[in-house]
């Protein structure tokens, strides 16, 4: 693209940000930000609209114009809430990366291409993405106030590179069945925990499957229970296990497949992976993580979705979250120079 003149201002970015970060919005408390988020959007002209979600919770449409790229991103963060300092270059605290930090730089390209004349961009703050994502499905109600929406640009850490999609999901609880029996006679019962694990060694002997755009599938076995005293035969065994599977994925059939005969499968949640479309001139990688971007895609032309933002998602949900100043800059830039693109190529 041709080299049109931005600079973001990074002393702005940085106030925005600890601003925003110094209030408390975890999942659920999201609306405690909504005067800030007035304040953020109005000294920039937007037309705002709040669609309530749940229990005072609301997502924040701002529009410029007739919406043709739509910049969108979260409110909450995960719990516990970190206040927010700074240290030379670098800010701490949690939502610095995951996601305040990159909504400010969001707010700074759209400044960008408001003082350059363009229009025709929204922003869409969510709640709940970290928990239901049940922002993210209301927000698609508000598709009649973005009919002509060409493309949608998710912000998540991405370390500004864009997101080559996201890896499907599969939520699975297993169970064994047996017969409880006093631990001198074990030959009376029928021990629940030996086929389970028999059954997991099973799963962990799967081969690896590994997608060129996604990377490899892993699940993770999050709980193991069985029995209800050291000195009772368990009847009873389960896990639960989720799996972050790939294109073409068999999980969910091989952990059927492979089930003994006094276990069941419960299938709790299933969705496919997602690939997002390339940009020549915008590297691409696989990242570890979900996001609201495959429901939000349903608003756009095509399903047109990239995903990519400031920050690192190896920070993100820890003790020490923390985002550059100079990545956010960079952030503000990427953003930047993505809108122009899709506004004259959508």
């Amino acid at each position: 693209m041709d080299n049109i003149l931005f600079s973001p201002e990074p002393e702005r970015i940085a106030e925005w940000i600890l601003r925003l970060c110094s209030v408390e919005t975890t999942t659920g408390q999201e609306a405690r930000l909504m005067p800030l988020l007035m304040e953020l959007f109005g000294e920039l002209g937007a037309e705002l609209h709040w669609q309530p979600v749940e229990g005072g919770r609301r997502n924040l449409l701002a529009t410029w114009g007739s919406p043709k790229v739509l910049f969108s991103t979260h409110f909450d963060t995960v719990p516990p809430f970190i206040p927010p300092h700074r240290e030379g270059g670098r800010l701490w605290g949690r939502g610095t990366c995951d996601a305040k930090g990159i909504l400010v730089t969001m707010v700074e390209a759209i400044r960008g291409l408001l003082a350059q004349g363009q229009r025709d961009v929204a922003f869409l703050g969510v709640v709940g993405e970290e928990t239901d994502s049940l922002g993210a499905r209301i927000a698609l109600d508000l598709r009649p106030r973005l009919e002509g929406l060409t493309a949608v640009i998710n912000g998540e850490p991405t370390g500004c590179v864009l997101a080559a999609g996201q890896r499907g999901s599969a939520h699975l609880n297993l169970r064994c069945h047996g017969k409880a029996a006093h631990s001198g006679t074990p030959e009376e019962g029928i021990n629940a925990a030996f086929p389970m694990l028999d059954w997991i060694n099973a799963l962990r002997a799967l081969p690896e499957r590994i997608d060129p755009l996604l990377g490899p599938e892993v699940w993770n076995l999050g709980t193991l229970q069985a029995g209800r005293a050291i000195n009772v035969v368990p009847d009873e065994a389960e896990a639960k296990v989720f799996a972050r599977t790939v294109p073409g994925t068999t999980f969910s059939k091989d952990v059927l497949r492979l089930t003994p005969s006094c276990g069941v499968v419960e299938v709790l949640f299933e969705r496919a992976a997602e690939i997002f479309p390339a940009i020549e001139g915008f590297p691409m990688a696989p990242v570890p993580f979900a996001s609201d971007a495959h429901t939000l895609r349903n608003l756009a032309r095509d399903r047109f979705v990239v995903m990519t933002g400031p920050g690192s998602i190896r920070v993100a949900h820890t003790q020490e979250e923390f985002l550059d100043l100079e990545e956010a800059v960079k952030g503000a830039h990427q953003y930047f120079d993505l809108a122009r693109y899709l506004l004259s190529t959508r």
